[in-house]
This record gives structure tokens, C-alpha cells and sequence, in this order.
């Protein structure tokens, strides 16, 4: 009998490991232009974003955005824009990544806040969207196409 693995993987499928961090939220490790960063995996953020102390680490190039960024207990946040980069989470990759670039020092307080590791960015719904993703909890995978 096939597993959801074997039968996404005919279905062009690539498998992305995940782990569960302190705080229930889901960790994974990816590379934006080539440079490795650790993210949390979010189904609820509309759009992947990184913390504007992370432009340079990334080799970002921040244009300012009209758009104002809202999140958890936080809205009208001054944002840019970087587009056109590389996005690699395994062996998933996508060359037309933009990414919104605003003050995450408030989800890093707060992740520190339970002894959990502060995090470069947000994987968003724009990735999940475009990567037709399918999020295996009970095994700790993503599988993006």
C-alpha cells in the first residue's frame, strides 16, 4: 500500500522536514539568494517576510512599499519590498521570490520570551499558494510542488 509520501513524490512533490519549536510553532530552514536562515512556517501570514536587520544578511534589495503590514497585536508597521530572489526550502526552490521586510522584533521578544530561538523570517501563504502545499503534522513535513 502507498503512503502520502510515495504518492506525492510520483506527483512531483518535494518533502521539507519541519520541527516543532517550544511555543507550538512550526520551524524550517531555507535559503533566500543562497544564504541559509531559519523561519517559521505560517499558514496564517499572508506573505514570507524577514526582519529588517536581515536585508544585508540575505543580500536583499529593499525598495519601500505603499503596503502596511499588520500581525499578531501589531498593525500599520512601515514595510519594503525585496523582489526577485531565490527561495530554497530542501530541494524546492523558486527564482521569483518577493519578500516584505518589516520590525520583527516583536515576534523575536516574544519567541525569546519562552526560551525559543529567535528566527530570521516568515514563510508565508504566498509560498504555501504557489507551492501548492500540502503540510503533513502528525510526521512533520511540508511538501510544496
Amino acid at each position: 500500500m502507498e503512503n502520502l509520501h510515495d504518492i506525492l513524490k510520483k506527483k512531483g512533490y518535494k518533502k521539507i522536514k519541519f520541527k516543532l519549536s517550544k511555543t507550538q510553532h512550526l520551524l524550517i530552514k531555507g535559503k533566500i539568494n543562497g544564504v541559509q536562515g531559519n523561519f517559521i512556517l505560517d499558514t496564517g501570514a499572508s506573505n514570507s517576510c524577514i526582519g529588517f536587520d536581515n536585508v544585508d544578511y540575505f543580500n536583499l534589495e529593499a525598495q519601500d512599499s505603499p503596503t502596511q503590514a499588520a500581525g499578531a497585536g501589531a498593525t500599520g508597521m512601515y514595510t519594503q519590498m525585496a523582489s526577485d530572489n531565490t527561495l530554497q526550502l530542501s530541494h524546492w526552490k523558486t527564482t521569483d521570490f518577493s519578500i516584505v521586510i518589516f520590525d520583527m522584533s516583536h515576534v523575536n521578544s516574544a519567541l525569546q520570551l519562552y526560551k525559543a530561538k529567535p528566527v530570521h523570517g516568515i514563510i508565508g501563504a504566498d509560498i504555501l499558494l504557489k507551492g501548492k502545499a500540502i503540510i503533513d503534522y502528525f510526521n512533520h513535513y511540508l511538501y510544496l510542488k
